[in-house]
Order: structure tokens, then C-alpha cells, then sequence
């Protein structure tokens, strides 16, 4: 994971009259519409969401999505001025933008929390860089939290979900990870296990939702973006050997699997956001360069990976299989279950 009103002013010290609290205080499930969810009329459950890292990658599209559905949003930003740039008020007079000191008072007129916030990791890891890394996940979930759990009971969001990574299980070329599976032993399985352990210290009286979330695939940014242009030089293969597994979802899939999250009460607890068919490496490099119309016969070697990335490569070298037990379980349907079906939808959109 900055919406609702069309004012960017700092927020009163009491809720604002369109806050929604008696509406929110008086339903207990809210509905998204979703074209294999619920047929409630949107307007009769409108929630008000606020979100961190609602300027990211996932964030731009979940408060789209949000928006598009008729709901509230407040993004949660340390910059407004940031939030600005993406979320202009001419093209986005529904949206708050609240910088730090307003968000107690953006999360007490909420129905629900998104956190999304986290500084990428596709970079190359220097010490403080792994510092920040760890920290920008960690401060944020603690300071959200802390924030739901000094408000009442009858005025506090019913909902929070944060994200978290499959980089919790660790990296491992032949097990299959699911949300029962333990934690690895690496750097970021730590993160994960810290960014999970702030959230886990909600009060229990909110519903908590964490999604282990895999490699994002769309059109406007994450791992596609840094593929795209090899594969447009005619040297877009594998990455390694190419037999390390790729646990993916689509960016579209990601958003309905946070929006059914936000909305229904059996969704709790851990849930990998990752698609049901994860794939080799070099399936999937093979499938998006014949999607594109390019060959992805030269694989780029680990060395030059890591020249690139440092000690973040090996997540991308090692590689993990994990399967959403817990989203299929849940029954939700999944948009792009197969890698191709995903990739020529984005490409096509391009």
C-alpha cells in the first residue's frame, strides 16, 4: 500500500464530517466489487482505506482499484509533496494525502489499514542499505500499529493488512513453501520475520492480514521492467542457470487478493500473494521473449548479476516454489493463473 477528500490540508484534530464513522461503526462487512465476488451495491459499502506505500508500484493500483470501486482512500506518505506527483488533485480529488502527523487522525476515520510501505530490494545491498531495507518495513508496521492500538475500540480500523515477502521462507531449489512451511535462515527471511513481528502486535480485536507477497509482474514497474529491455536487445535469457523456480503473481491479481482481503472476514492470518503455477526461470524467460517476439537464448551469467545486484542476487539465482494454499482454500479466483496468460496480457498492454 491517500484518498477521500480533495483537500491536501492537515487533517482537524476530530474526524471530518465525511468520515463515514457512524456508516463504518454500524456495518460489520464491507464489500468490494469484484466480477467473481459479492453483488452488494457498492454504495451501500463504501469503506474508507488508508494506505502506506500507496505511491508504490502495488499502491498505485490498489487505490485506482479502491477508487474505481467507489471507496475511500488516505495515502499515508512521509512526503507529500511526493504524493503530489503521482496522486495530482486535478486527476485525483477523492484522495487524501496525509503526511506523518495526520496519520492517526487518517487511520481513526478509517475502515482499514493497507501497509505497503518498504524500500525496493532489487538494488545492490551495501550494509546501510540492508539497514534501510530492514528498517523502512519494520518503523512503518510498528508505527502503524502502534497508531490502531492507542485508538478505542469503537473508533479504531476493524481491518490491517500488511504486506510481507516469500523471501520469509528463504531460497531453496527443490522444497515447496506454503504458508504452514517454516521460516529460512538468510537476511531476508530476518526482515520478514521482524516485518511480521510488528504487525502481529496489533490489538487482537483487529482482523490482521498478512500477505507473503512473490515477484510482481505488470506493465508500469517491479521485475518486467528491468526484463523488458534486455529482451528488446535480443538478450533477454535466463538468469543463472535458469533452473531455480520463479514464484509470481500478477499485479492485477495482487489487488483483488488485498481488496478480498480487506473485505472478508475469512480472510485472515498469513496468505502467500503469489500465483497457483509457479515456473523454472527459464520458463518464464521463454514465454516473455515469445510473448514479445524476441529469442532468450543467452542467459546473463552470475557474475554480471551480481556485479549488478551484490548479496540481493542470490534471491534471484537461489529462487523458491511457493504455492497460495491458503488463497485457493479461500476460494478466490485467480485472473492469470498460468505465466503466459499474465504475460501477454501485460505486453499487449504496453
Amino acid at each position: 500500500m491517500e484518498l477521500f477528500s480533495s483537500t491536501i490540508a492537515p487533517f482537524p484534530s476530530s474526524p471530518h464530517p465525511h468520515s463515514m464513522m457512524s456508516f463504518k461503526r454500524s456495518h460489520g462487512v464491507f464489500l468490494c466489487s469484484r466480477s467473481s465476488g459479492n453483488a452488494q451495491s457498492l454504495k451501500e459499502n463504501k469503506m474508507v482505506i488508508s494506505i502506506t506505500g500507496a505511491t508504490g508500484f502495488i499502491g498505485r493500483r490498489l487505490v485506482q482499484k479502491l477508487l474505481s470501486d467507489n471507496h475511500g482512500v488516505h495515502v499515508l506518505t512521509r512526503s507529500r509533496r511526493n504524493a503530489q506527483l503521482i496522486f495530482p488533485v486535478k486527476s485525483f480529488p477523492e484522495v487524501t494525502i496525509a503526511e506523518e502527523q495526520e496519520w492517526g487522525n487518517s487511520i481513526q476515520v478509517s475502515d482499514a489499514v493497507v501497509n505497503l510501505a518498504g524500500m525496493p530490494i532489487s538494488t545492490r545491498w551495501s550494509p546501510e542499505i540492508k539497514k534501510e531495507i530492514k528498517q523502512s518495513r519494520i518503523n512503518v508496521t510498528g508505527k502503524v500499529v502502534h497508531l490502531i492500538n492507542q485508538m478505542n475500540a469503537d473508533v479504531r480500523p476493524s481491518v490491517l493488512v500488511s504486506a510481507t515477502a516469500i523471501g520469509y521462507y528463504g531460497t531453496n531449489e527443490n522444497k515447496v513453501f506454503d504458508e504452514t512451511s517454516p521460516s529460512g535462515h538468510d537476511y531476508l527471511s530476518e526482515v520478514c520475520r521482524e516485518w511480521e513481528g510488528r504487525a502481529l502486535e496489533v490489538d487482537k480485536d483487529v482482523r490482521l492480514v498478512l500477505i507473503r507477497i512473490g515477484v510482481v509482474l505488470g506493465k508500469d514497474g517491479g521485475a518486467l521492467a528491468k526484463m523488458i529491455p534486455l529482451f528488446m536487445m535480443f538478450a533477454g535469457g535466463p538468469l543463472g542457470t535458469g533452473n531455480q523456480w520463479f514464484s509470481w503473481i500478477h499485479l492485477d491479481d495482487l489487488v483483488n487478493l488485498i481488496c478480498e482481503a480487506l473485505t472478508n472476514p475469512s480472510y485472515k492470518g498469513v496468505i502467500n500473494g503469489t500465483a497457483p503455477n509457479p515456473v523454472r526461470l527459464s520458463e518464464m524467460c521463454k514465454e516473455l521473449g515469445n510473448v514479445m517476439g524476441r529469442p532468450s537464448w543467452l542467459p546473463v551469467p552470475d557474475f554480471a548479476l551480481k556485479a549488478v545486484l551484490g548479496e540481493g542476487a542470490t534471491l534471484v539465482l537461489d529462487g523458491q516454489k511457493v504455492i497460495p494454499a491458503k488463497a485457493k482454500e479461500l476460494g478466490f479466483s485467480f485472473k492469470y493463473p498460468s505465466i503466459r496468460n499474465a504475460l501477454k496480457a501485460i505486453i499487449s498492454s504496453s
